[in-house]
């Protein structure tokens, strides 16, 4: 305050010798020391009322140069204000109207500047003092010059801003504040070089994924950090801060882009419903219950056996209890009196079921498990969905169902037969339409790669990788369930929905990007290991069996598969028998008739080739008994 009050006082000085041509005694005439007095008084009067005196002056920004303008020109207004009284009264001015108006321009210029150069004199300092890190900033936008000047005011930063780089070749060649703007599609590897730079920053809102992609791998062939800048609404208190800041994660890089849905038909299909969720507790069941929920629906029940994870979803929905009624049902759905009860008592409308067995090598250990679980806990939900009128019955399913190599994969096959042919036998009543939606991995599930990645990243590795060509298919948890709400809305019963996944992703490229990120080199600070396929595990992941072929749909990432539909009756009697065989724990057996129902299924890396090798055997019979016949 004592600073801008002599500021005041020597422009209002200033003003006084501009308008008198330096000449003082006419200053001496004009009582000059009574008028800077008041300009003085009227001046911080007004940085008191606009509180233009309360910013920290590193920090000085657009803010601060306004609320100073105020000031002063509350200031001027006032003087002004006592001129007309003076006049009126006395016939005189106080104080002449021309130094007035030299006044407030003189002390908004020399108030606002002294701060901007305390700035940049403490902003220099700092970077003389600190050993600090050269980085350029990919965006040469609004978010852009935000990160700019937030790195360079944070005193705790070790960062210097070296340059811009922009997609945009209009804006190549221009500056901000002093920082060139750099063509990213030409000059990037130069600017690395040039600069010596040891960091991106990613600031641009909408960048495709492929152009992300492209850029973080410039970066990691150069040994670049990268970090991303969050979306405007994340910011803290709607200001953005340093620590905000944070590195990019391998899930920013193998999401796809925004997936536009058809809101009408979902609101149209989950509005005012009573909807029943099963598996909700898992990292599908659970992000549906969130995306339903948003369709306000009457009531939603959640079904799962998992305590603690079911607890923290009805924790999540606690929000939304004076809208809508959430049933937490802590069963497991092989138990068929308690899913009765359930269905008895809310009678839901529509069933998202999601509730499985999903872990490969869990389940070859565990076959009877997953029978219970994926074949008969679907044919409990199935019966009951049409035993109480509900609506629509949308399953789960996964692409390990396609050609199966393992007992999960087969007993979700054998999930999709049997609720695929019960919608057919009763096509004709028009009850429960049964929608099947089939999909591959989804990022950061339950049991997916990249947790099991970070956490052996964290330990110093090594990361261990079945297989150096073994690849995967890869999907957010929310675009996934998206798409099952969709095909739900869109589905007339009996249709096995296939969704884009894009590319298939090498697991070892996988790996090697996740150890980059974490700024370490594959091979050099953390090693990957091959650890030879699991039991059931495939190289490759498929969305059709050899049989099938696709029907697309309105919308472009959805397709029908055209599965050959299987008589009811023949998979209920089968499904009847493979029960009794699991309940007399006769597992060869049951693994046997598995085979029979999905001949595709062909055990890989497990004891059940053994079964494989007899059916072979056993076809090889038959033909020569049949060329046998024939000759004779």
């Amino acid at each position: 305050m004592a600073l801008d009050a002599l500021i005041i006082a020597l422009s209002g000085v200033l003003a006084y010798f501009l308008r008198f041509n330096f000449i003082y005694q006419e200053l001496v005439r004009t009582n000059y020391l009574i008028g800077v007095m008041a300009i003085v008084f009227f001046g911080m009067t007004m940085i008191l009322l606009t509180r233009s005196h309360a910013g920290i002056v590193r920090y000085t920004g657009l803010q601060d140069g306004l609320r100073i303008c105020y000031s002063s020109a509350l200031s001027m207004v006032s003087l002004v204000i006592v001129n007309v009284v003076h006049y009126y009264f006395m016939g005189t001015n106080f104080i002449p109207y021309s130094v007035i108006i030299i006044t407030f321009m003189a002390s908004f210029f020399f108030l606002f500047f002294y701060r901007l150069f305390v700035k940049s004199m403490f902003s220099y300092y700092s970077t003389i003092v600190k050993q600090k890190e050269n980085v350029v900033i990919f965006g040469a936008g609004e978010s852009g010059m935000i990160t700019k000047q937030v790195i360079e005011t944070d005193t705790n930063s070790n960062l210097r801003v070296v340059a811009f780089l922009e997609d945009d070749a209009r804006k190549s060649g221009k500056k901000i504040n002093g920082t060139k703007i750099f063509n990213a599609r030409k000059e990037i590897e130069k600017v690395i070089d040039d600069y010596m730079v040891s960091e991106l920053i990613i600031s641009i809102k909408k960048l495709s994924l492929s152009r992300k992609n492209e850029v973080v791998d410039i970066c990691l062939r150069n040994n670049l950090k990268v970090r991303t800048v969050p979306a405007v609404e994340k910011w803290v208190s709607g200001e953005l801060s340093v620590n905000q800041i944070k590195e990019v994660k391998i899930e920013d890089l193998l999401g796809r882009e925004c997936i536009q849905l058809d809101n009408v038909n979902v609101s149209n299909d989950l509005l005012d419903k009573t909807i029943c969720i099963t598996g909700a507790a898992g990292s599908i069941g659970s992000e549906i219950v969130r995306q339903v929920l948003l369709f306000k629906p009457r009531k939603v029940i959640l079904v799962d056996q998992a305590e603690s994870p079911l607890y923290e979803i009805e924790r999540e929905t606690w929000h939304f209890k004076d809208t809508i009624e959430v049933v937490t049902i802590l069963s497991d759905i092989t138990d068929f009196n308690t899913m009765k009860r359930v269905f008895a008592l809310h009678t839901p409308n529509i069933v998202f079921h999601a509730a499985a067995y999903k872990h490969v090598p869990m389940m070859e250990n565990n076959t009877a498990e997953a029978i219970k679980c994926n074949v008969l806990g679907t044919k409990n939900i199935a019966d009951l969905a049409v035993a109480y009128h509900v609506n629509k019955f949308v399953m789960v399913s996964t692409d390990k169902a396609v050609n199966p190599t393992n007992i999960m994969g087969c007993s979700k096959r054998i999930a999709e037969i049997y609720v695929q042919s019960l919608n057919n036998s009763i096509a004709k009543e028009k009850k429960t339409k049964f929608i099947t939606t089939r999909f591959g991995n989804v990022l950061g599930s339950n049991g997916s790669v990249i947790p099991h990645f970070k956490k052996q990243i964290a330990m110093g590795g090594p990361l261990t990788v079945t297989h150096p060509e073994i690849t995967r298919y890869f999907m957010t948890i929310p675009e996934a369930c998206q798409l099952v709400l969709e095909a739900g809305a869109m589905g007339n019963g009996g249709e096995i929905f296939l969704f884009d996944m894009g590319a298939s992703i090498k697991i070892v490229d996988l790996a090697k990007k996740m150890i980059q990120l974490s700024g370490l080199m594959p091979g050099k600070d953390i090693q990957i290991v091959y650890t030879g396929l699991r039991e059931g595990e495939k190289l490759y992941e498929e969305l059709l069996n050899n049989q099938e072929n696709i029907i697309p749909t309105h919308h472009k990432k959805i397709m029908i598969a055209k599965v050959e539909a299987q008589l009811f009756d023949e998979v209920e009697a089968n499904i009847k028998e493979l029960k009794l065989k699991v309940d007399r724990h006769q597992e060869m057996e049951f693994v046997r008739l598995m085979k029979k129902i999905v001949p595709e299924f062909i055990s890989n890396s497990s004891k059940f080739e053994s079964l494989d090798r007899e059916k072979l055997i056993g076809s090889v019979k038959n033909k020569e008994k049949v060329v046998n016949v024939a000759s004779w």
